[in-house]
């Protein structure tokens, strides 16, 4: 029951801030981009520091978050990844689906920061314009983040990886950052309930440009299905008993 209490109010302190927190930033946001960046960096550390300390939710991030020009494959399991990702990198743009722009203050900053929005019902049509945008330079070669099954997926269960992830590999021509997580066993795509434990996002080692599309799907696929059961197993052995 004392959980579940810091859970709700977990989660209603980090809903109300982030209004608070956005409009605190907004005049500096509106004229610089670094602005805007401070104000999400800021928002993203205080909800961490926030589940830590209010429901016992640490948030780790492993491994060597890149801050050079990369396409960083990333799983999905929750808003935490999101947040934690962002805030590990210098100056991460999202891939995301155009509903987000709609999204009160969320929207916002994330057309402030040049967030790439796609229509997820038209993917094909998404794929191609990403590739389009590649090459006119509207699409900015940088560490752009993009969730290879499309959507947030429970920890443990498969689902495929789009082929909108090897086409920008391909026409990038950049070295590719595959990125595993635990979150979803301690924040949930659905319910309020918040675990305590290690909550991890994972920087793997890169894979080089240049390799063929079915041989970087196999590898990038391998590499985060594997480690973010191992992450998986390691946050449910923790947990155990509690």
């Amino acid at each position: 029951m004392i959980q579940w209490i810091r859970s709700l109010t977990f989660i209603a302190i980090a809903t109300i801030s982030m209004p608070i927190i956005g409009l605190a930033f907004a005049p500096w946001a509106m004229f610089s981009l670094r602005g805007a960046y401070v104000c999400c960096k800021s928002y993203s550390r205080f909800v961490m520091w926030l589940a830590e300390h209010l429901v016992g939710m640490r948030c780790e991030v492993r491994g060597t978050p890149p801050t050079g020009e990369v396409l960083i494959a990333a799983k999905h399991q929750s808003f935490l990844d999101i947040l934690m990702i962002f805030q590990a990198i210098p100056l991460g743009k999202f891939i995301m689906k155009k509903e987000i722009l709609w999204t009160p203050v969320v929207g916002q900053y994330a057309k402030r920061m040049k967030m790439y929005a796609v229509d997820r019902g038209k993917r094909g049509a998404a794929v191609t314009k990403m590739l389009e945008d590649v090459k006119t330079g509207h699409l900015e070669a940088g560490q752009l983040i993009i969730y290879s099954q499309g959507t947030r997926v429970a920890p443990g269960v498969s689902a495929p990886y789009k082929k909108g992830t090897a086409a920008l590999y391909e026409q990038m021509g950049q070295t590719c950052i595959p990125v595993a997580t635990n979150v979803g066993y301690f924040w949930p795509r659905r319910g309020l309930y918040r675990r305590p434990g290690v909550a991890v996002v994972e920087f793997l080692d890169p894979i080089p440009p240049g390799l063929p599309r079915d041989e970087f799907m196999a590898r990038l696929e391998n590499m985060v299905e594997a480690r973010s059961d191992e992450l998986l197993l390691e946050a449910q052995a923790a947990n155990k008993g509690r």
